[in-house]
């Protein structure tokens, strides 16, 4: 039987929920055992050992899929295309090139393919949400400063 599925596809009602029940469960246990840096898992009658970090990985997994949302990986060495990342900081593909020939986004060509890292990518996108984050302040704090009822 094929029970293959688009990994990016959103989550049903039911899959949602039973995550939410899933991660809560193992958030719990693992701040119970905070010592504990491996963990045994059954799987359809086999034992397997996993390591903390992946047990981390998957309350997180479990965590967005329980608010709905659908989950990629990337590996933090990963290289992208300008579409892939672009997709990631949900801009237009000529808005990203644009950002790269700027120089605010390092890349490197492969033949004549821009190629991003991953980790560079995100580091530009925590700079960007930090700037956005501080620039909400200060329009909250003007808006409290002028009375304006925020």
């Amino acid at each position: 039987m094929n029970t293959s599925r688009n990994m990016t596809s959103l989550p049903n009602t039911e899959d949602a929920s039973l995550a939410r029940a899933s991660a809560q469960e193992l958030s719990s246990l693992l701040a119970k055992m905070p010592q504990a840096d491996r963990a045994q898992v059954r799987l359809d009658g086999h034992d397997l050992i996993l390591p903390r970090q992946a047990l981390a990985l998957l309350r997180d997994v479990l965590s967005q899929m329980a608010q709905g949302n659908a989950v990629t990986i990337v590996p933090t060495h990963a290289e992208l295309t300008t579409q892939e990342a672009a997709n990631i900081l949900n801009v237009s593909r000529p808005y990203l090139i644009k950002l790269l020939d700027e120089g605010k986004i390092p890349y490197h060509k492969v033949n004549k393919h821009r190629r991003i890292r991953f980790e560079a990518l995100m580091e530009y996108k925590c700079q960007q949400d930090t700037e956005s984050a501080a620039a909400l302040d200060e329009l909250a704090r003007q808006a409290q400063e002028l009375d304006m009822g925020y």
